[in-house]
């Protein structure tokens, strides 16, 4: 049974999010810590707080105690201690109501309570902790992370991005980065990625979704995590992914759900601009990490990857799943949108600060020609004939090459240079 360990101290990756974690344990007596499962929320937790008590609730007993005397467990388990971290703490709601009451009485604390079921965990904190905690995510590792360099933050991707160099290329290439995934176990612990992700798979299968949500044919939820998979950067059709899958239009939505929850998948609406034009108002579909995509879709070689059909939409997931992690990793809310009109003119990724917006196309390609910044013009020239003031360079090119520069009034990007 896979889970957050400990294990393998010594090739701890440090990780992004740990600044905000240790800044907001004084403001706040309660941090939530979620994330998919094995995103080394524990290893994060224990690193960033070595001093305070840890506590699973994965085991048996101690979740006996927090269930059937959640008083006497908080009491003892705070007592001396500077603070508590509880893991995988959906394990035992019944703890959060008596939570409460414990930090009013600044009895103990901070508490640091770490769970891979969002669905479970947030439910608990929303009607228990309001006001009390601060709820931050933990995603799989991003290209910064293991590169050990400082991460971007949001306001970087705005206009500052525009003006500074790309940092080295790291030595591994996108493809294999794309395939292996960024889970920390396959990195810190060399692991290899068929077999992980078989015991990935089974084990979010066969317990968190079951307990999630009631899946009685996991055969037929198989089938669906896997066409899901299928279509990565595509609009969401959950009419034609339920007729696939065998299952209703109902059944699909909730399916989906559980799987955002889990932080399998995430969506990117569209974002309306101003352009007095029909608009798309469906949804596209992303995985959070592209090794499990790989996997789903049968990919076990690098070389099967570059030659697969669907390697550019891969590629356009690991860009957004990179950008997502920009802002999860400062403690935000993704500013993440795409655009398309009825015309079938389209941006892959809108950022929105409020008051400036940021175009991003992503092309899988090493070769940055003119086709590439099509959707980049289109959107310009819209905002510019809406009356919006156009700096230069306007929009941003993320690409599979290696340069870096300023290209027909838009940034070009490498792969490497957006997280």
């Amino acid at each position: 049974m896979l889970a957050d360990t400990p294990a393998a101290q010594d090739a701890y990756i440090p990780r992004a999010l740990t600044r905000r974690l240790v800044e907001l344990a004084g403001p706040f007596p309660v941090i939530c810590l979620t994330g998919p499962r094995q995103s080394g929320k524990t290893t994060l937790a224990r690193n960033a707080f070595p001093g305070f008590r840890y506590v699973s609730l994965e085991e048996t007993l101690v979740r006996q105690e927090a269930t059937h005397d959640p008083a006497r467990f908080l009491r003892r388990t705070a007592a001396g201690a500077d603070g508590v971290i509880l893991d995988e703490a959906q394990r035992a709601p019944e703890l959060f109501s008596y939570l409460q009451g414990f930090i009013d009485e600044r009895r103990g604390g901070p508490f640091v309570l770490t769970g891979s079921q969002d669905f479970l965990l947030l439910e608990s904190i929303t009607q228990s902790l309001a006001g009390r905690a601060a709820v931050l995510e933990l995603l799989p590792l991003s290209v910064a992370e293991l590169e050990r360099r400082p991460s971007l933050a949001p306001r970087d991707l705005e206009r500052s991005l525009a003006a500074s160099p790309a940092p080295p290329r790291p030595a591994a290439d996108v493809d294999d980065l794309m395939m292996t995934g960024f889970y920390p176990a396959l990195h810190s612990r060399a692991l290899p990625p068929a077999p992980w992700f078989n015991g990935y798979v089974r084990t979010y299968v066969e317990r968190d979704a079951r307990q999630a949500g009631a899946i009685g044919d996991l055969d037929t939820f198989q089938r669906f995590v896997g066409l899901c998979a299928g279509r990565v950067g595509q609009l969401l059709n959950l009419t034609s992914l339920g007729d696939d899958a065998g299952i209703d239009r109902t059944t699909a939505r909730r399916w989906l759900s559980i799987l955002r929850a889990s932080y399998i998948v995430t969506t990117l609406q569209p974002h309306y601009a101003n352009f007095s034009r029909r608009l798309v108002k469906t949804p596209k579909l992303y995985f959070l990490d592209t090794g499990l995509v790989c996997h789903l879709l049968g990919i076990r070689e690098v070389d099967q990857l570059r030659g697969h059909p669907l390697r550019g939409a891969v590629f356009e997931n690991f860009v957004v799943a990179e950008l997502t992690k920009v802002f999860a990793n400062a403690a935000e809310t993704p500013r993440l949108h795409f655009w398309r009109d009825s015309h079938g003119a389209e941006v892959d990724v809108v950022l929105d600060f409020g008051g400036v917006r940021v175009p991003i196309e992503i092309k899988s390609g090493e070769t940055p020609g003119r086709s590439y910044y099509r959707g980049l013009h289109v959107f310009r020239d819209l905002a510019a004939a809406s009356g919006q003031q156009i700096p230069d360079p306007y929009g941003i090119l993320v690409y599979g090459g290696d340069e870096s520069g300023d290209r027909w009034g838009h940034m070009l990007r490498p792969w490497w240079a957006c997280s």
